[in-house]
């Protein structure tokens, strides 16, 4: 008999694909399952060997929306059951170099998209930041310029990238005709566009501002005009009050032939960049807040005028305290979404969904308030974001399932004692009931213990052409 390099033994395996919930022994050689078997009468052996008795054993999480690409980050999510991170919302310029930075690096698996925000910023000022402030957040492309963001957004899918990425709040001067255009390179590669859309919530006083009606319905019809497959992005934080409508016209949408997916975080506040765009005048009618909800994480101070003007003029994260907990239970429960943390720590500060976003989705959303079945939340934390991918990158129709021959990135948890540790004060605190995490055949959590200097990661890519 073959020995497996790695045996799970005893496990109950939840498999959203193919709706397996039973025990089941599972093998693992050269990084993939190539064995499952019912334990009674098995003669499995493996030089490594783990028992799951009384755990779970899912598909590792794939987080479509991860902002925290470094080690950092890597290692927190990897401690909530992520196995592959992707920032696919901003995205890269040089798809290429990114990777290359990566390369051997990582502890979990890792992805971009080409971005629209990072193109517009280094064709129109040069370099890179997350989030524009200065002029490709707010002044129209010129003709040539225009040229070259869309080419370079070509190039990013020539080399791989797994989707385009849009911001479309935070580059109020791109035009209709810009993102439109953007969208048809999309539909050329068959990348999906996965967008932060225009605007938020229902504005009271409307005006020129666009509420988040108004912002879906441009980027559905921009799906509709091209043909590209559309990826909404934390539909919570920018539906806020009307967050049941826009899942009611996504629905709607697909129904009608349509290819829109969208996600969410089980959080009522957002975290964003204080310099961007969405503070600037008008900001408080624009999203429903003063500055009371908003919290400066790296002192845990609650803003107000001084202290935010302050805080703008030399920039850096800020928590926004504006989702109606409605909304987020509405959304987390949908069908539709799946589970994407919009995470990113920096020197441990940050917001707790980095970290905690999969273990409260367990612990609080499943075992404790019941909202959804275990199959559910697993299902929306790793086959529909594969899913969503598999199209543009075929190798994730090897992720997000229990299967032979899919990729070994395997979550191993205790659904009694799965929970979240994070918090606004402390966001780096690590998850707890994640008993392992396996990458790519590799034991990464161990007994709740992530191992250190062990980097199994590998990139998650498009085909380059």
């Amino acid at each position: 008999m073959q020995m497996l390099d790695l045996l799970i033994k005893n496990g109950r395996v939840i498999d959203p694909e193919s709706h397996t919930d039973a025990q089941r022994h599972i093998g693992v050689t050269n990084g993939k399952i190539s064995v499952i078997e019912e334990i009674w009468g098995s003669k499995l052996q493996g030089i490594q060997e783990i028992d799951a008795t009384g755990l779970i054993v899912s598909p590792g999480f794939i987080d479509l929306h991860s902002h925290g690409q470094d080690i950092e980050n890597y290692k927190v999510q990897a401690m909530d059951g992520v196995t592959t991170a992707l920032e696919l919302e901003i995205g890269t310029a040089d798809v290429d170099e990114w990777y290359d930075i990566r390369k051997n690096k990582t502890p979990i698996n890792y992805g971009v998209s080409s971005g629209h925000i990072p193109a517009r910023i280094s064709v129109m000022e040069g370099g890179f930041s997350l989030i524009p402030s200065k002029d490709a957040a707010h002044r129209p492309a010129k003709e040539a310029e225009l040229k070259n963001i869309l080419e370079t957004m070509r190039v990013g899918l020539k080399r791989g990238g797994l989707a385009v990425g849009f911001g479309l709040q935070y580059t109020p001067a791109a035009s209709r005709i810009e993102i439109i255009e953007a969208f048809k390179i999309a539909k050329e590669f068959s990348a999906p566009c996965h967008v932060h859309i225009r605007g938020m919530g229902n504005p009271p006083d409307k005006g020129n501002k666009l509420g988040a009606i108004e912002s879906i319905q441009e980027v559905i019809a921009n799906a509709t005009i091209t043909g590209a497959a559309l990826h909404i992005v934390h539909i919570s934080s920018v539906g806020l009050s009307v967050t049941e409508n826009l899942l009611e016209i996504v629905e709607n949408a697909n129904l009608n032939g349509l290819d829109i997916t969208t996600e969410c975080y089980p959080y009522s506040a957002g975290m964003t960049l204080i310099e961007s765009a969405i503070f600037d005048e008008g900001w408080q009618e624009n999203l429903g807040v003063n500055y009371e909800n908003l919290l400066w994480p790296s002192t845990g101070e609650v803003l107000n005028k001084s202290s935010f003007e302050k805080y703008r003029s030399q920039g850096g994260m800020v928590v926004v305290n504006f989702i109606p907990e409605t909304s987020v239970i509405a959304s987390v429960k949908s069908p539709l979404t799946s589970i994407a943390t919009d995470g990113w720590l920096k020197n441990s500060k940050g917001h707790p969904r980095t970290s905690g976003s999969y273990a409260k989705l367990l612990g609080e959303f499943v075992r404790e308030n019941k909202d959804m079945t275990l199959m559910d939340a697993i299902r929306k934390s790793s086959l529909m974001p594969a899913q969503r991918l598999e199209q543009r990158a075929p190798d994730f129709l090897g992720k997000g399932r229990i299967k032979v021959g899919a990729d070994a990135d395997i979550c191993i948890f205790d659904p009694g004692q799965v929970i979240d540790n994070s918090t606004y004060s402390n966001p780096s605190a690590t998850s707890v009931g994640f008993h392992h995490v396996i990458v790519g055949g590799v034991p990464l959590v161990i007994e709740g213990v992530l191992k250190d200097n062990l980097f199994p990661g590998k990139a998650a890519r498009a085909p380059i052409i």
